[in-house]
């Protein structure tokens, strides 16, 4: 008898893991996988954090915690688990990315330039905006790494008293009504605990099947490329994280080059996606990929479109307005879920750990969570009834 199982230990699920045994609780983690695995989202060494968030301005408050309590991991650890170099949005004035980052800074009052198109290029010579393209930036933004941060989490929870088990995935759960518990069965034995939390990624249409939530797994391909003519444009000094949107809407980004890697990061942020499930995940990647992101990097980032170093597939999980699920089970309060969080989600899991803890330990949490209510699509099903 457990006083919590997690299911899903990446991003989301070690998070919790790790706030809920700093509670001092009993806690059981389930992974289908091996610690910290490519199988799913969580994968390729580098995501994208920042606070002047284009998306909506009702996720500053969030991403501030998270910047704290991963600052937190990184004082209890000893490790360097963000790389704060920067980040530019940058669009012609009128774009979402430009917009909507500017909305959010004058909102939350959060310290950030706004530069045009030659300070850009003076700035960052690997950067080739054209004369309309603006660019907001912020001094705070940058990445922090999704293995080196969930293995921190998972080694943090183990410490505080959890046990965790990978490669044992969860067949089905369920409530009993007669003893308010839950029942979790894998492959190797059926568990029990009070409170069940569910961060299962792409996994989670399966284990939430009941609720119908409109969550759909889609495949992304993310590059490294050779830089032409040296690395030093491209290193965390001279390289600032960025999001920018051409004109046809093909958002995308790139990293700086990390330690040990040879190829510079860069990633389609919506175009390109491939529905799919965890089962039907086409992992080969092909030319015409390749050659397309290349053509992007040709226009904007012209040292970065040689060769293709790496490519590798992971998956985003989606709900249609883009935004996080995070909730307790309609019905079943004994149980809570998160996120999935649309392709952009990651730099939140320090906050979105604390958050489950919460709603599992109090159902209920501090932070502003309404709008990522299941509610939202649950209401939409039963209108259309």
């Amino acid at each position: 008898m457990y006083d919590v199982i997690v299911v899903g230990l990446g991003g989301m699920g070690s998070a919790t893991a790790y706030q809920l045994a700093g509670h001092g609780k009993k806690v059981l983690g389930l992974e289908r996988h091996t610690p910290a695995h490519d199988r799913g989202s969580s994968h390729g060494g580098s995501r994208l954090i920042r606070q002047a968030y284009f998306e909506d301005p009702a996720y500053v408050p969030l991403v501030l915690r998270a910047y704290e309590l991963w600052e937190r991991l990184e004082a209890e650890t000893g490790q360097d688990l963000m790389t704060l170099c920067g980040g530019l949005m940058l669009g012609r004035r009128g774009s979402e990315v430009l917009e909507g980052s500017l909305r959010s800074a004058r909102e939350h009052d959060l310290p950030c330039e706004l530069l045009e198109a030659e300070e850009v290029k003076r700035r960052f010579s690997a950067l080739a905006p054209d004369p309309e393209t603006v660019a907001l930036y912020e001094g705070r933004a940058g990445l922090v790494g999704p293995e080196a941060t969930i293995n921190a989490h998972l080694a943090r929870a183990t410490t505080l008293g959890a046990e965790l088990h990978f490669e044992e995935p969860v067949l089905s759960w369920g409530v009993s009504p007669s003893e308010d518990r839950v029942r979790v069965e894998t492959p190797v034995a059926t568990y029990e605990a009070e409170r069940l939390v569910i961060t299962a990624g792409a996994w989670a249409p399966q284990l939430l099947a009941d609720l119908s939530l409109p969550l759909q797994p889609e495949r992304r391909v993310i590059y490294w490329f050779e830089p032409k003519g040296g690395t030093e444009p491209f290193l965390p000094d001279n390289f600032p994280v960025f999001i920018w949107e051409p004109d046809d809407g093909n958002t995308f980004s790139c990293f700086p080059l990390l330690a040990g890697e040879r190829g510079v990061k860069t990633v389609f942020f919506r175009a390109g996606g491939v529905p799919c499930t965890p089962e039907t995940l086409d992992r080969q990647v092909r030319d015409e990929e390749i050659e397309f992101m290349r053509e992007y990097l040709a226009e904007y980032v012209p040292s970065l479109a040689g060769r293709c170093l790496e490519a590798v597939v992971c998956m985003y999980t989606n709900t249609p307005d883009e935004h996080f699920v995070i909730d307790l089970y309609p019905g079943h309060p004994q149980v809570s879920f998160a996120s999935p969080c649309s392709g952009h989600g990651y730099k939140f899991a320090s906050v979105v750990g604390e958050i489950l803890a919460d709603l599992a330990l109090d159902g209920a949490t501090r932070h502003p969570i309404e709008m990522f209510s299941s509610r939202r699509f649950l209401s939409v099903k039963e209108e259309s009834i």
